[in-house]
Parts: C-alpha cells; sequence; structure tokens
C-alpha cells in the first residue's frame, strides 16, 4: 500500500488550537496575567516640532532610547508574569488580523468614515489593495506606497486610553480629539478579528456619537465599584453611558465619578490617582485630598429604568472607606512640598501601575515621590536590579516593592507605566497584610 504524499498528509491535520486571551480585571492591583502594549515605533519619529501640539505632545522623542525603555518595562512585566504571552504588542495583533479580508475591509471602511482632514474616501479602493504589511505601516505611520499622507499615532504608546477591562468587559474608547480616533479602530478592530479575543466578542460595550471616552480615567476598585474620571478627555455623557452600560451588564453597583478640571496637566484620573495595593494609593493632593469641593458624585443603578441615584461625596477618600470597607492610606506624589508636588505630577509621578499588590512601577525621575513609598514600608529598586535579582517568587510572599524605570525619554511623552498599559487579565485582588 502506498502512503500518501506528506503534504497531503499535513493538509489532514487539525489546525492547531488558538490560544484564547481571556478578558477579567476585577482590581486595580490583582496580579498582572496580561497586558496590551506597544512599543514605540515609527510612528514616533514623524512628530515634528511644528505638528507635535496637534499630535498632543510637548516634545519629540528620542526613538531609540524611548523602545529600550519601553522593552525594560515589558521585561518586568514578563518577569511578573512568567509567560511568553504575558505581553501583547498591538503590532503584532493587528498584523495578525489584517491577514483577514474582512477585517482589513472592515478597518478600512472605519478609517475612511472618520479621516475627513485627509480625505481618504477618495482613496479607499487604493488602500483596499495594500498588503497586510503595508497597510499596518499605513495604520500606525500615516504613510503608504501610495500618494497620500495621513496623520501619525505617536499615542498609541499610550494603550491605557483604547479601551477599559472591567471584570469581564472591554469598554472601547471615544478619543476627544482627532489625532486619536484611529486608536479606537484598532483595538475594536483587534478585538473582533482576532481568533484569539474570539470570547471577547459579546462583552464589548461602545459609547455612542457626541460621547467621549479615554481608558485613563476608568479605575477598577473591586468587582462592584469603579471610578471614572469626568475629565478633559470623558465627557459627562460618557461617564453616565458607561455607569448605565456597566450597571446593566458587567455586575457593577458603584460608580464614583471624579470631577477634574479640564486641563491638560490632569487629562485623566489616572494622572492625579493610582492605586499601588489595596489600601494604598498614590495621589496628587491639590486634587485629591481636598474636601467638600462636590467633586465626588456616587451613582447606583436606580428601580427605573435609565435612572441613576445620585449622592454626593465631600471626598474621594470618604467614599472609597465607605464602598471597600478599608481604611485607605493615601500617598502624596511628590512628598509634602507643594512645588515638588506640581512638579512630579507633571512628570507622572501619581501615574504608578500595579503588577502585584504593592508592586508597582514608575518612573525613576520622581525621586520625592519613590521616597514616600519607602516612607511607606516599599522597597525601592531599580528595574535592572529587579530583572536581575529578584526570582518570580520573591516579591510573591508580601514584599512591597516600588520598581524605578528609567523613562527619561518616555517621560517626554506625557504618561506614565498605568497610561503605558492596558491590563487584560489580573488575578483576583489579594490584600497584603503588612501594607
Amino acid at each position: 500500500m502506498v502512503s500518501p504524499p506528506s503534504n497531503v498528509q499535513a493538509s489532514e491535520k487539525a489546525p492547531a488550537p488558538v490560544t484564547q486571551y481571556r478578558s477579567e480585571v476585577t482590581s486595580e492591583t490583582g496580579l498582572l496575567r496580561q497586558v496590551i502594549v506597544h512599543t514605540p515605533g515609527p510612528e514616533m519619529e514623524l512628530v515634528s516640532p511644528e505638528a507635535r501640539e496637534d499630535l498632543l505632545f510637548e516634545d519629540i522623542l528620542f526613538l531609540g532610547k524611548a523602545r529600550s525603555e519601553h522593552e525594560r518595562m515589558c521585561s518586568v512585566f514578563s518577569k511578573i508574569v512568567g509567560t511568553d504571552e504575558a505581553v501583547l504588542q498591538v503590532v503584532d495583533l493587528l498584523l495578525d488580523v489584517f491577514q483577514k479580508d474582512d477585517a482589513r475591509a472592515d478597518f478600512i471602511d472605519q478609517l475612511c468614515r472618520v479621516s475627513v482632514e485627509s480625505n481618504l474616501q477618495a482613496f479607499q479602493s487604493d488602500i483596499q489593495r495594500l498588503s497586510p504589511d503595508e497597510l499596518l505601516h499605513f495604520a500606525l505611520t500615516g504613510v503608504s506606497p501610495l500618494q497620500i499622507l495621513s496623520r501619525p499615532l505617536p499615542n498609541l504608546m499610550f494603550t491605557r486610553d483604547v479601551a477599559a477591562v472591567v471584570n469581564r468587559h472591554v469598554v472601547i474608547s471615544h478619543p476627544a480629539t482627532a489625532a486619536r480616533t484611529r486608536e479606537g479602530i484598532i483595538i475594536d478592530t483587534i478585538l473582533r478579528y482576532h481568533d484569539a479575543f474570539r470570547e471577547c466578542r459579546d462583552n464589548i460595550i461602545k459609547l455612542p456619537r457626541g460621547n467621549t471616552f479615554e481608558g485613563g480615567d476608568l479605575l477598577v476598585v473591586s468587582e462592584d465599584t469603579v471610578l471614572i474620571g469626568h475629565s478633559q478627555r470623558t465627557s459627562f455623557g460618557g461617564v453616565m453611558t458607561i455607569a448605565r452600560r456597566l450597571f446593566d451588564e458587567a455586575g457593577v453597583r458603584n460608580v464614583v465619578m471624579v470631577n477634574l478640571p479640564k486641563k491638560r496637566y490632569c487629562m485623566h484620573l489616572d494622572t492625579v490617582f493610582t492605586f499601588a495595593s489595596p489600601t494604598e494609593c498614590a495621589v496628587f493632593p491639590p486634587l485629591i485630598e481636598l474636601t467638600g469641593l462636590s467633586n465626588v458624585i456616587h451613582f447606583t443603578p436606580a428601580d427605573e429604568p435609565d435612572r441613576l441615584v445620585t449622592q454626593v461625596k465631600s471626598s474621594l477618600k470618604e467614599v472609597l472607606e465607605e464602598l471597600t470597607g478599608r481604611d485607605l492610606t493615601f500617598i502624596p506624589c511628590g512628598g509634602h512640598s507643594p512645588l515638588s508636588q506640581e512638579r512630579e505630577q507633571w512628570t507622572d509621578g501619581a501615574n504608578f501601575f500595579a503588577l502585584a499588590p504593592g508592586v508597582v512601577i514608575g518612573y525613576e525621575r520622581n525621586e520625592r515621590t519613590f521616597d514616600m513609598m519607602r516612607e511607606h514600608g516599599y522597597r525601592v529598586v531599580t528595574a535592572e536590579g529587579f530583572l536581575s535579582y529578584y526570582d518570580q517568587s520573591d516579591w510573591q510572599v508580601g514584599e512591597k516593592i516600588a520598581i524605578k524605570l528609567e523613562g527619561q525619554e518616555l517621560s517626554r511623552g506625557r504618561g506614565g507605566p498605568r497610561c503605558m498599559t492596558l491590563p487584560f487579565a489580573r488575578e483576583k485582588e489579594q490584600i497584603i497584610e503588612n501594607a
């Protein structure tokens, strides 16, 4: 009996199963399991001094240094999680979905409809003929073999803002500025067409036209409580729409809105407030610790459809302690000097990213903030030191660690480690006894 050719045997084999990525974030500090990032690429070198403000940048970054700093941050994530699939890169995911004709067509259609200033609709059929690699490059940089140009996406490295995961649901951003509109289309295309995200497709929340939302304004306190900033980037309508959807679909029972000044220095809630552990928060005191301003509103679902019960709270600390049943410690970014607080908030001193309960990473330039973390029992180490000397299990025994990331170039983009991360899965939160 003649055996069939080897290629026939291969064709009859069942395709390899696709790893499924399950969205689940029930707190800000649960042990990280999976995170979506974007290491800065060629789009960053297309930010000109003249166009930088339109692209929401204060400065132009040195790409090589920014990439090495970002890669070191990702290495810390991989060491914490201990798996190759811990860190998902946007470019890899997007290139995967661009292999599919329907995904490319849908992405291009959405892109052309929102890119009025570039008149991309006139070139839609030409864009359809781009290869997956060419379309990926065009999506990130606005550059293609065609005689058309669009804006680059330097802000894509701030993946926090493209979406937010609440329990099992994913809230897709609706950016407030034209410079970031394409980012929402990118994450929407990835989640709806990438085979690894199949389980998430029925749990996507999108905002209607006229409402804006960016993920830096949403913090998951617990399975039933969420904070949302009403900020320069997230409208009141966006807050209300998300609150209703989370009440109806995601098991959330409390949404606390923090009304922020509509200023660039505090463009998102996480620029002035982040969790370091279940009982500790890094805060910018001038905006977070003042009381009696009526800027903290607690919403709960009402018995009547589409209505909410509203309570004005005297302070964020009061309502969080009431809802969590925990005594919270607020750690001032920049220490106790008002000038140092302003300077280090400007360089994202309050924008810590928690890798596990009591294990955080932030920019090393915020020296007084790290001094305060040390005063509150944190062992302060550099990213290089953590990668060199800590075994994967060392931080699991309850030691509190604050990791200093170099970030000299990354910080010039005006976003810290939390801004540069979209956690897609975390373990259930555990209280640290010595927190």
